[in-house]
């Protein structure tokens, strides 16, 4: 079965870290443009970092503070995210070429 599975969102305070995790079944990273996207209810997904061979791109909001980064022994992809900011609160979803994840949730609340 072809599937992307993310985990390690919750609950983090302003300024705090957070790493997601997003790993595959049935694909590789390697293979694919890989990234991040998030949603806040009422608002489009919005692409938040990707790999693509070996470019990298991150939205504006996040550069600075995001990493985006893959283990191609493991075949996982991660996200690692500093100085969080309320504003930062959605759903963040893994996509791998066409296949999406089921999302984890990261609320960034004091």
């Amino acid at each position: 079965q072809v599937q992307v599975v993310e985990s390690g969102g919750g609950l983090v305070h302003p300024g705090g870290s957070l790493s997601l995790s997003c790993a595959a079944s049935g694909r590789l990273f390697r293979d694919y443009a890989t990234g991040w996207y998030r949603q806040v209810p009422g608002k489009k997904r919005e692409l938040v970092a990707y790999i693509s061979g070996g470019s990298l791109y991150y939205t504006s909001s996040v550069k600075g503070r995001f990493t985006i980064s893959s283990d191609i022994a493991k075949n996982l992809l991660y996200l690692h995210m500093n100085s969080l900011a309320p504003t930062d609160t959605a759903v963040y979803y893994c996509k791998l070429g066409d296949l999406w994840g089921q999302g984890t949730q990261v609320t960034v609340s004091s």
